[in-house]
């Protein structure tokens, strides 16, 4: 959005300073993390938590709502910051506590929306080894009333959804196609189990308590998801239960599906239009045909979906397909931790949103809960020379997940087509090069170890060829140069970065890069012509500075 959207979107939203929210210019992050005990980010996170929770907006004028802009983040960005603050931030809810990034389009200027959960049950949230408050919208170190108030406050025991029971519903709700189906995945799922030769003679009422489906005979909410008639759905009201398939490509549509939703998901799946994907390696003759999804990553995709969906929020399931993409959306923020958490298969989470109807899915084949669905969904789509699955957590209320069919940079396919002895940890990294995202000092020094990107902070790129050739070759590179299209991709990463190059940060971008046999002299002609080759020729660039004080930009 433009920079006036932006300054009208904040004051629709966090119209006011008060104990629940507050507005920081903090134009450089360098000290806000680390400056005067009840003036920086962690003492005002500290007192909003410490009241009943809020939002800490940074990057706008106090006062005015005046969008300023984040000018020195100082190696902060949105992936490490939530670590650093719970680092500082003694009994802060590292799970709910999360932070939205708007950059605008006309402008480059870039605002944190801190979302900050209410403090744990009798635990104050600590700063600087004090407590702090707010009283309107000063900020002082808590007074011992409002601390013997929150020591006092009573635990809370979370009410999972999943497992109220229906009083009115009876068995007669369920779909009874669903009902076979599930009696035969639950059977497949408990080959291990001591009763396992007695399932087939259970009746339906055994069979729905074992599975953790019912309650003593009696329906729950999870019954009805995933069992449930669609004419029985008004149990739940007004939670709903629903999958919706939307089509976003050359052509339009949209089907919605129902309860039971152990059923709908298989038919959604049908709707998806999984197609054959050709690649064709430098280094083979033939080839490598792949689908352009994998049916088991979409179907762990809907049944995350399901599973970890905020009922109470009252939203329905979308599948959204578009040309090189499919992208899963439910209600609710990430339970416990973060995506980044789990890609390796090593973290098992420790709690649910939907405890009941977890262990339901679980025993039906639907999900596990170790920890791996994530994990399966990125070796799926490495396996298939894809780029790996991300997460859009724009909408504080919202997980989303982007499953691709599609390349974004082909050299990074062919990375993974060429060397299958690459770490799941270096494919994680260079992922995020072909998707223009920030890496660490530390995971760009091990790429580069590897001769896997090129190019300077932060503008890396995938290097195919130097990760395919010999040391001699290597040299032989760094004598014979790159070819223009390098050199001019450098140059459009540069400026997508920071909206123009002049002259002075072109020269410091290319002329490491050049080849080493050219004179200073023919490395500046170098430079020029490609310059001129992009401004006149392709035209993918345009100055819109002076002759001799150029600011290129790209063309519209």
């Amino acid at each position: 959005m433009t920079e006036a959207e932006l300054k009208q979107y904040l004051k629709d939203n966090y119209p006011f300073e008060n104990e629940s929210c507050e507005w920081k210019d903090f134009k450089s992050l360098k000290h806000s993390f680390a400056g005067n005990a009840g003036d920086d980010i962690i003492s005002y996170i500290s007192a909003i938590s410490n009241m009943e929770g809020g939002h800490l907006v940074i990057g706008t004028e106090d006062g005015t709502h005046n969008i300023m802009g984040i000018q020195d983040f100082h190696n902060h960005t949105v992936q490490n910051i939530k670590l650093r603050i719970v680092s500082k931030c003694s009994n802060i809810d590292s799970d709910n506590f999360t932070i939205e990034e708007f950059t605008t389009s006309d402008t480059n200027k870039t605002v944190w929306v801190f979302h900050i959960p209410k403090h744990l049950p009798r635990q104050p949230v600590i700063a600087h080894s004090k407590s702090w408050q707010r009283i309107e919208d000063s900020l002082i170190e808590m007074r011992k009333e409002r601390h013997d108030l929150i020591i006092k406050e009573p635990l809370q025991v979370d009410e999972d959804w999943s497992a109220k029971i229906i009083p009115n519903a009876t068995i007669n709700d369920l779909d009874e196609d669903a009902l076979a189906v599930a009696k035969q995945k639950f059977k497949e799922h408990s080959t291990s189990k001591s009763y396992y030769n007695q399932i087939d003679n259970w009746d339906t009422q055994t069979f729905l308590d074992k599975a953790k489906i019912t309650i003593n005979g009696k329906i729950t909410n999870t019954a009805i998801l995933l069992l449930g008639k669609e004419e029985s759905t008004h149990y739940i009201l007004p939670s709903i239960s629903e999958i919706t398939w939307k089509l976003e490509t050359e052509e339009r549509g949209y089907e919605h599906f129902f309860s039971p939703l152990l059923l709908s998901t298989t038919e959604v799946l049908k709707k998806i239009r999984n197609i054959k994907y050709k690649f064709f390696p430098d280094n083979e003759l033939l080839a490598t045909t792949v689908d352009k999804y994998d049916t088991r990553t979409i179907l762990e995709a809907m049944h995350n979906c399901i599973a970890h969906q905020d009922y109470s929020l009252n939203s329905r399931i979308i599948v959204t397909e578009k040309i090189d993409k499919l992208i899963f959306s439910n209600a609710g923020n990430f339970f416990e931790g973060n995506p980044d958490d789990y890609f390796t298969g090593d973290k098992t989470p420790e709690k649910y949103r939907n405890t009941w109807l977890v262990k339901a899915m679980v025993n039906l084949g639907m999900i596990d809960t170790m920890g791996y669905g994530i994990h399966s969904m990125y070796i799926s789509q490495r396996e298939r020379f894809f780029p790996l699955p991300d997460f859009d957590f724009s909408d504080p209320n919202k997980v989303i997940l982007n499953i691709y069919g599609h390349t974004i940079d082909e050299n990074y396919s062919k990375l993974l087509i060429e060397k299958k002895d690459l770490s799941l940890s270096q494919v994680v990294l260079l992922d995020r090069v072909q998707k223009k995202l920030p890496l660490t000092k530390e995971g760009a020094l091990l790429l580069k170890k590897d001769n896997l990107i090129e190019g300077r902070r932060p503008n890396y790129i995938l290097s195919f060829e130097m990760a395919l050739h010999s040391d001699a070759k290597t040299d032989y590179i760094k004598q014979r140069g790159f070819k223009d299209k390098y050199y001019k991709d450098l140059i459009l990463n540069y400026i997508d970065k920071n909206s123009f190059a002049t002259k002075k940060d072109i020269d410091k971008l290319l002329l490491d890069t050049l080849p080493s046999i050219l004179s200073e002299k023919q490395k500046e002609n170098k430079i020029r012509n490609i310059v001129y080759a992009m401004s006149k020729r392709d035209k993918s660039i345009i100055n819109k500075g002076t002759i001799r004080y150029p600011e290129w930009i790209r063309t519209k």
